[in-house]
């Protein structure tokens, strides 16, 4: 029987809906609603750098208005009627906390919040918790260090606990005012199912594990006595959270009467268990035992699953590993970089103050240079680091530059940036025993820059694959919600039947591979120097290797042309 389920992919800047084929994967019709609040979305503080919030009236407009045309497209394809959408997947920024009163309505929805900045959804890239994820890793060691030992050792300001407890400690009227709070990924699902009560929520396994430090092994989330030496109102909030959450095998509850309506679908549909959009991202991937899963997009995470009938041992440095967290069955591992298209971002739009139209002009000159050729290296930490070294408070590094620099070199020494910290993610996995026997891309900058791809390519050493789609997490969101749904059994079979690679394969070019080992080798010093890896470093050669590397290669590049 022919039947579709929609997928719903909370971004950074939009919301996106996708209607699928549940039979063929055939993604039949797209809408995006970009947020209306703020700076492309995000609610700035020119006082402070780490503030990034969002206006959770966006994101009920952005589901209405994204999902209704979506749906108006879809009637074009034949055979599609909104009755034979049988299931709603929704994935979501993360970690992206919103302070609720006790009818699961956001504070900021509310006239006297409306203007707060506190009240609003507190964004994935919000790092003004910094201090208190400090402290939490700190007392976590001395107290309860299986608590960290899951999430690499390091817990995050980019996660629940960390942003929560800064709320208190900054606006506890706000705090006061919250009877509690509710991960982006699981609020949306609440609101379609028509949830009033925070307590009732179904919360997902994904956000719990990996930001909350929840884990079936302890009893759910921290217990109050520790979070007692936080702060008492964090371990009285904990009886107002939740004590269980599942995997994407539940649901998440049924579409109600009012949603039903604004939405024009069924009432009653199934909703799935919402996910971060990178894991969602990673099933829409095909994701599998030994399948490295990298969604590049503003930031990047990077996704891996290992079966849960082997031993996997605790990865310093990562963002967890979590029974359940991507696919049923299996540990999901999270890593990632902090900033990625960000980082190109704010060179072309932020420094050169240019045209998002300069980045295909600068892609084509910096494809032009042999690797090292500019001179530069770079530690792509504008946002801080993610992983392995865990540490917002690391900021970013051009090393190299002359009065002959240009745009477009430095340009490419952020890509390349990029692409030796992703061969540090990949390298500390596999040295903790996870396989990546194939790397898999996603996201518009690796659908749409063939030449990040072949520095990422040449800087791993390893062939990279690219999805099928372009909207791979709303497609994974999709594929959770035709399981739930009963149109597939399981995740195997819904993967096999909805989701596919492009036939493209992006290799490593021997010559340029052993130039970024030495260029490598170089990051490798300074990231560990700034790092605080190393507590000396001798950094003095590290400018003169690159002019050597610079010089090597003009003089190849004169040589050809001279043949």
């Amino acid at each position: 029987m022919l039947s579709y389920t929609l997928g719903v992919d909370y971004g950074t800047n939009s919301v996106r809906a996708l209607i699928v084929n549940c039979q063929t994967g055939e993604e039949i019709a797209t809408a995006v609603y970009d947020y209306p609040s703020g700076n492309q979305g995000v609610l700035l503080d020119p006082r402070d750098a780490h503030v990034a919030r969002q206006n959770p009236a966006d994101y009920l407009s952005g589901l209405e208005h994204s999902v209704c045309e979506a749906v108006a497209k879809a009637h074009n394809c034949e055979g599609f009627s909104a009755d034979k959408i049988i299931g709603i997947g929704i994935d979501s920024t993360g970690s992206s906390p919103i302070p609720v009163d006790a009818y699961n309505t956001p504070l900021a929805l509310l006239p006297q919040w409306k203007d707060e900045l506190a009240a609003q959804c507190w964004l994935w890239k919000d790092h003004t918790g910094h201090k208190e994820a400090r402290l939490i890793t700190e007392l976590a060691a001395e107290h309860r260090p299986a608590y960290i030992a899951k999430c690499g050792n390091t817990y995050s300001s980019e996660w629940w606990w960390s942003k929560i407890w800064h709320c208190l400690n900054t606006a506890p009227e706000v705090f006061e005012a919250a009877y509690s709070w509710v991960e982006l990924a699981d609020f949306i699902p609440s609101v379609l199912a028509g949830v009033s009560d925070p307590k009732n929520i179904v919360r997902g396994i994904c956000a719990a594990g990996h930001k909350a430090l929840y884990s079936d092994e302890w009893g759910g989330l921290p217990d109050e006595a520790f979070l007692t030496l936080l702060d008492p109102k964090l371990a009285d909030l904990r009886q107002r959270l939740y004590h269980k959450a599942v995997d994407a095998s539940q649901t998440a509850g049924h579409l109600c009467a009012q949603w039903a309506s604004r939405l024009g679908l069924p009432e009653g549909i199934v909703i799935g268990v919402g996910e971060f959009d990178v894991h969602y991202g990673a099933i829409g991937c095909g994701i599998e035992e030994g399948t490295f899963v990298k969604v590049i997009g503003t930031s990047t995470c990077d996704c891996a699953v290992v079966s849960m009938d082997n031993d996997i041992a605790d990865i310093p440095g990562i963002c967890g590993i979590v029974p359940g967290a991507i696919l049923p069955g299996y540990y999901g591992i999270e890593a990632g970089q902090s900033a990625v298209g960000d980082l190109f971002k704010w060179w072309v739009e932020g420094v050169l103050r240019d045209s998002p139209d300069k980045h295909s002009i600068l892609s084509e000159e910096a494809a032009r240079l042999k690797p090292g050729q500019s001179g530069l290296l770079a530690l792509d930490w504008n946002n801080g680091n993610r992983t392995v070294l865990v540490d917002q408070r690391l900021t970013g590094l051009l090393l190299g530059q002359t009065l002959h620099t240009t745009q477009a070199e430095i340009y490419r020494a952020l890509i390349e940036a990029t692409a030796f910290g992703a061969r540090m993610i990949i390298e500390r996995v596999e040295a903790y025993g996870v396989p990546v026997e194939r790397i898999v891309c996603a996201g518009g900058i690796a659908e749409k820059n063939p030449m990040l791809m072949q520095i990422y390519a040449d800087v791993t050493g390893r062939e990279l694959r690219v999805s099928n789609s372009s909207q791979t997490c709303a497609l994974g969101a999709a594929v959770a919600a035709a399981v739930v749904a009963e149109a597939h059994p399981d995740f195997s079979t819904a993967q096999a039947a909805m989701t596919s690679l492009k036939e493209l394969v992006v290799r490593p070019d021997p010559d340029a591979q052993r130039i970024y080992e030495e260029l490598f080798s170089l990051y490798r010093e300074i990231h560990d120097a700034f790092g605080g890896v190393k507590e000396s470093a001798n950094l003095g050669q590290v400018m003169k290797a690159l002019l050597k590397l610079r010089d090597n290669a003009h003089q190849s590049t004169l040589l050809e042309q001279i043949a």
